[in-house]
């Protein structure tokens, strides 16, 4: 069974910084495609950025320049450094996957912006 965890999630200062860490477990890490998304408050979920298997990523143009994903093929995490926050990207961030046709995707972990 895939199982996603997501963590890192909080409150923070615009300009401020985060990091978000998920835990994939149930799938071979390291051929997947990792991705995550966001669900801004009372707005639909979009994605925020991506890593291939081979380590190509890929991001949303309101995160490119201040985001970075990462995997760690060891240890079956996928991170996402968030730098130089706004309050716009206040939102409920998952981590989620593809299997056998499926989407997975974690609880999630808040992120909030604001001073």
């Amino acid at each position: 069974q895939v199982h996603l965890v997501e963590s890192g999630g909080g409150l923070v200062q615009p300009g401020g910084s985060l990091r978000l860490s998920c835990v994939a477990s149930g799938i071979n890490f390291r051929i997947h495609a990792m991705h995550w998304h966001r669900q801004p408050p009372g707005k639909e979920r979009e994605l925020v950025a991506s890593i291939s298997a081979s380590g190509t990523t890929d991001y949303s143009d309101s995160v490119k320049g201040r985001f970075t994903i990462s995997r760690d093929n060891i240890w079956n995490r996928v991170y996402l450094q968030m730098n130089n926050l706004k309050p716009e990207d206040t939102a409920l961030y998952y981590c989620v996957t593809n299997f056998r046709g499926r989407e997975f995707r974690g609880q999630g972990t808040q992120v909030s912006v604001s001073s």
